[in-house]
């Protein structure tokens, strides 16, 4: 089994990316794989409303200069998707979005791609705006059929500065424990 994590942040290896890894801690100690794409490391253009996926239904976008394709495909070919953002302006940041708005389409015109996988959303937030970040990634993955992993608080956790957010020890306990149910849940799935 093998379980994606999407840092949707500007900033790599920063909060997002530590919540990410936390969870991934919490994988690898029962024998699950995993890989984390940094969207600061590629290009993702936001959807153009073409068409051409729709029309090609072939599990790719039409634009093909920049990364998505290739991060779209390693979203397919996981069990376990992670997706998580910064809050930006009581939102998602615009990278994370571009993401999931093409492959919204994508899945559209390719039905149940990501049906029955299993998807977890996280949030670093400095404050305010985390709730309406944390829904937007939760109506994409649950919008496509998978299957949601709670906690025991809502899935955000507070800190501006990198490794602020390791001070939220309640925070980290809940991504913590996200990670321990998403690997209860991908074991269940695979029995």
């Amino acid at each position: 089994m093998k379980v994606l994590g999407i840092n949707g942040s500007p900033r790599k290896d920063g909060n997002t990316a530590i919540l990410i890894r936390t969870i991934f801690e919490e994988l690898n100690e029962q024998g699950i794989d995993t890989e984390i794409i940094q969207l600061s490391d590629v290009t993702i253009k936001g959807c153009v409303a073409c068409g051409g996926c729709v029309a090609h239904k072939n599990e790719k976008c039409i634009v093909v200069d920049d990364n998505f394709n290739e991060c779209f495909a390693k979203m397919v070919a996981a069990d376990g998707i992670i997706l998580g953002s910064p809050v930006y302006s009581a939102g998602v940041t615009s990278q994370i979005k571009a993401l999931i708005d093409r492959a919204a389409i994508v899945l559209a015109a390719n039905k149940g791609l990501l049906k029955h996988k299993v998807g977890a959303a996280v949030v670093a937030a400095r404050r305010g705006g985390a709730i309406s970040a944390v829904d937007t990634l939760h109506h994409f993955l649950h919008s496509k059929e998978m299957f949601l992993v709670g906690s025991t608080y809502w899935n955000m956790v507070y800190g501006r500065e990198i490794g602020e957010v390791n001070q939220d020890q309640e925070g980290i306990d809940n991504i913590k424990n996200i990670g321990q149910n998403m690997a209860w849940l991908l074991k269940k799935i695979h029995a």
